[in-house]
């Protein structure tokens, strides 16, 4: 079973920026992915439609008992950024069934297109959403919602910041 948990941010600082992406994109990725139940993490920045949240992390785990362990709660390492991080949200969703790791793979130059239906009933949202696939034909050529469908969904195309980073296999 594998979980995925997005990270949602904006960065306040241009100039320390760098350092930032320095510091999550090396050794945060790198840390995180040791962790027990983490499987892969990947680093993407939005690039197109709703922009207002730049920066997203999905990491892939496995139970969410990832977020309880001794090891996740000290590591956080925000501390030093938590003053610059601004419009920061998560969520945990169940990928019923689906290896996420794989199908999260973005490489350098892909594109990852997400619709989050907010604010729209569950069984409409799975409607839409449905509705949403078929008219994206191409999913690498992300082109705005139909009108329909559009009504309470954000849409966000991102471009990866990172390879996805994956767990070496635990014994």
């Amino acid at each position: 079973m594998n979980f995925v948990y997005a990270v949602r941010s904006n960065f306040t600082r241009p100039e320390l920026e760098e350092k930032w992406h320095a510091w999550y994109s090396g050794p945060k990725l790198a840390e995180m992915v040791t962790h027990p139940h983490f499987l892969s993490g990947q680093r993407y920045e939005a690039v197109g439609f709703d922009t207002t949240i730049r920066y997203l992390a999905l990491w892939v785990v496995d139970s969410p008992d990832a977020f309880t362990s001794a090891e996740y709660k000290a590591s956080w390492g925000w501390a030093e950024w938590k003053p610059y991080i601004s419009h920061w949200s998560r969520n945990l969703y169940d990928a019923d069934g689906r290896d996420m790791t794989t199908l999260l793979d973005v490489p350098a130059g892909g594109g990852l297109y997400l619709a989050a239906f907010e604010g729209v009933a569950e069984g409409e949202a799975e409607r839409r959403r449905a509705e949403a696939q078929a008219a994206l034909a191409d999913p690498a050529r992300a082109t705005p919602l139909p009108t329909p469908l559009a009504a309470g969904v954000r849409e966000t195309t991102f471009q990866p910041l990172t390879e996805r980073r994956r767990a070496k296999p635990r014994r």
